[in-house]
């Protein structure tokens, strides 16, 4: 017979966001359960892999507020690790000249007042060698940005939770959730039951959420993660001052095209393109479009030179794209006690410890310290129905 353990709080979904959400629970004093379906570490979700970029340059202001804290809250956890978490680069911003993208990030780095450098085409190649800025095209640095080392953050924060207390309960897939006064939630190994739940399970949300009744307008695209090769190697290394990059679009993009010093693999240079192709969660590796490669392949023959434009290693994320691309951050439109965050359209990782407050203070019904009303589900035409 299947024992049914009690909690204050339980947290379903693993990730950058599920994980600071657990941890920010447990120091409120709430016994915490955080749920994940796969066995941990994992690269089958979207907050894998070594490193991230971590920027304020963002057009919505609200953007870059909530990231001056989140930097601190980074900066907070490394001390409490001891574990160095966030590396300073500086962030490359190229777009054409007459981009409204572009410009609207520019006035909005200069509008907040965030340390930077506007470049012009004559002392471009002195400030970013290697590098070719395209006929049109405008750049500045964002000073303050940077690489954040991604899965040793997780790491740091899943640890951090356990000291507190905290339960990590791996390879327990949900497999119903019971709403209520006191949620249940189903797994393939226990029943566990708490008064407030908090949905992070990423690509995996709305198969969640329909044991809820909702349905949120969620895409999930299977995103190509590339590695090029230098042929000199640690030409575009953090040795070498080579700043984290974005280019807002180019001849061939629509979406944003980055990049990261080669770091992770020696000698090798992760750059991908902002998008990839719907894809199952449960069937990701099915999705085998690659016209994504070719873009890149166009861009690094056209800026970056001293590397083959032929992609050394390709890897997988995921991304779940919300029609705006802003996150979902909000309760339950009919059940107040479960916590959703969702949506966060491949560029959350770096908000996580914020992100994980905001989830905390919905949670135990505090007043959220930022106003949420960019997050709420109430901006989708979104229906809901009773669950049974």
């Amino acid at each position: 017979m299947t024992t049914t353990r009690e909690y204050d709080c339980i947290v379903i979904g693993a990730g950058v966001q599920g994980s600071f959400t657990a941890y920010q629970l447990t120091k409120n004093n709430k016994k915490t359960l955080l749920l994940e379906q796969f066995a941990l570490p994992h690269t089958r979700g979207s907050s894998h892999g070594q490193t991230r970029i971590i920027r304020k340059a963002y057009k919505q202001d609200f953007y870059t507020h909530m990231m001056e804290e989140s930097y601190e809250l980074w900066a907070q956890l490394e001390r409490e690790t001891g574990i160095q978490l966030y590396r300073q680069t500086g962030l490359l911003l190229m777009g054409p000249k007459n981009s409204q993208n572009y410009q609207d990030l520019k006035n909005s780095l200069q509008r907040n007042k965030v340390p930077m450098v506007l470049l012009t085409r004559d002392n471009f190649s002195q400030h970013i060698p290697n590098m070719k800025l395209i006929e049109g095209h405008e750049a500045l640095v964002d000073i303050t940005a940077g690489v954040l080392y991604a899965d040793r953050a997780l790491r740091s924060v899943q640890g951090q939770f356990q000291k507190l207390g905290g339960v990590i309960r791996d390879k327990e897939m949900v497999t119903n959730i019971s709403p209520g006064p006191v949620v249940t939630v189903s797994t393939n190994a226990g029943v566990y039951r708490a008064k407030s739940v908090v949905i992070t399970a990423g690509p995996w949300a709305n198969k969640l959420l329909t044991n809820t009744g909702l349905q949120l307008p969620l895409q999930v695209v299977k995103i190509n993660v590339c590695y090029w090769k230098e042929k000199v190697p640690g030409l575009y290394s953090m040795q070498q001052r080579f700043p984290c990059f974005i280019l807002t679009e180019g001849e061939e993009s629509s979406e944003d095209i980055y990049g990261l010093p080669s770091n992770e693999y020696p000698g090798l240079v992760k750059i991908c393109y902002h998008m990839g192709s719907e894809t199952d969660p449960d069937q990701r590796d099915k999705q085998t479009d690659k016209s994504d490669i070719d873009i890149l392949q166009h861009c690094i023959r056209h800026c970056l030179p001293g590397l083959i434009p032929e992609p050394a290693v390709v890897e997988s994320c995921m991304y779940t794209l919300t029609p705006d691309r802003h996150f979902v951050l909000d309760c339950h439109p009919t059940y107040s006690n479960i916590v959703i965050g969702a949506g966060f359209s491949g560029h959350g990782f770096k908000f996580g410890p914020v992100i994980g407050k905001l989830l905390s203070e919905l949670t135990v019904g505090q007043v959220p310290t930022y106003d949420l009303s960019p997050f709420r589900i109430t901006r989708f035409n979104t229906k809901t129905k009773s669950a049974l």
